[in-house]
């Protein structure tokens, strides 16, 4: 960890012009350690109600733990209005989703993601539990979240790339949120058992909460990139959509929802999977 963290100060140097890239690598084990913190936490309230879907609600609150963590350690290294903006966006978007995915997963059982991972382990189900489900999350977590770590070191730059990001964030957020809770009325009418929800934003893409997430982390990517050397955080939105699109998010939850809902294969036909598009004509 010592040499990873020496190589990296020496990439990041802090003769960095407008940049504190002493300052940003001292702070990476102490976000690496809100990570900790935060799944720690979510794993023993897992094994105390009987369902490790409680890292799902850690998710949102880890990224808002690391910004957090920077933002504090930075003292100030960076343009105020760019660590506020990383800060207090990231927080409003890991907060918002904390609160609903508490909200949707109360009184219910484990995630059936979660059991089938679970009926793989050949040993202990917790250890299985911390190596597959909580250390993967954990990294995904701490790397995505570079560039708003990033964005607390770094000064100028205060100009289109920056509003441009705040743009595309909030677009992403709106689309998160707003798909959330149309999609969580339509669940919430049991006449729709059964059926697929194909209006409002789910109308225009089979996942708007997804794309909203891919979005908000390019936002905030942008929101650090507008300024060097924010802009070689780049693999973090690309891991994040990424994983959006093709690992635990959309590739995972369609792989068996049309034996579920018979409607959902034409849905498919005519909808876009992931980035808003006009759809196709119902047969």
């Amino acid at each position: 960890m010592v040499n990873a963290l020496g190589a990296l100060s020496s990439v990041v140097s802090p003769s960095v012009p407008g940049f504190d890239g002493g300052g940003f690598v001292r702070t990476l084990p102490l976000t690496a350690l809100a990570v900790v913190v935060v799944l720690g936490i979510a794993f023993a309230t897992a094994l105390r109600v009987g369902k490790h879907s409680v890292v799902d609600v850690a998710w949102g609150l880890g990224f808002v733990a690391i910004a957090l963590t920077a933002f504090a350690a930075s003292g100030g290294s960076g343009d105020p209005l760019r660590r506020w903006l990383a800060a207090v966006l990231t927080a409003i978007w890991g907060v918002r989703l904390a609160l609903h995915i508490l909200k949707r997963s109360r009184g219910q059982g484990e995630d059936p993601r979660y059991e089938a991972m679970l009926k793989k382990a050949d040993g202990s189900a917790s250890a299985y539990a911390l190596l597959h489900i909580y250390l993967p999350q954990g990294l995904i977590m701490w790397f995505v979240s570079l560039p708003a770590q990033i964005a607390m070191f770094v000064t100028g730059g205060l100009g289109i790339v920056l509003w441009l990001g705040v743009v595309v964030w909030a677009v992403g957020f709106v689309f998160e949120a707003v798909g959330d809770l149309q999609l969580s009325r339509f669940r919430a009418d049991a006449s729709n058992r059964g059926k697929v929800l194909d209006t409002g934003l789910w109308r225009y893409t089979r996942h708007p909460n997804y794309f909203g997430d891919a979005s908000v982390w390019t936002g905030l990517f942008l929101v650090a990139a507008s300024a060097w050397p924010g802009v070689l955080t780049v693999l973090s939105p690309v891991a994040m959509v990424a994983n959006l699109y093709a690992g635990t998010g959309k590739k995972l939850l369609e792989k068996d929802i049309g034996d579920r809902r018979p409607e959902y294969a034409d849905y498919v036909r005519r909808t876009s999977g992931f980035f808003p598009w006009a759809p196709k004509a119902k047969r």
